[in-house]
């Protein structure tokens, strides 16, 4: 069988606050790092979230 194309992310605030939301891209088609602004109900305002690794 082939190997899947999607991955899961992480998406962490750029606020530090810690909050992250957990997502799935396709690898081949965005290879770089993902960038969207959403809302951190810590901070309590929309902030941009970026890609990282799940540990």
């Amino acid at each position: 069988m082939a190997k899947t194309n999607v991955i899961q992310i992480r998406l962490v605030s750029s606020a530090d606050t810690g909050y992250f939301y957990v997502t799935k891209k396709n690898a081949r088609s965005s290879t770089g790092k993902m960038e969207v602004r959403k809302y951190d109900p810590v901070a309590r305002k929309h902030v941009t979230f970026r890609e990282a690794k799940i540990k």
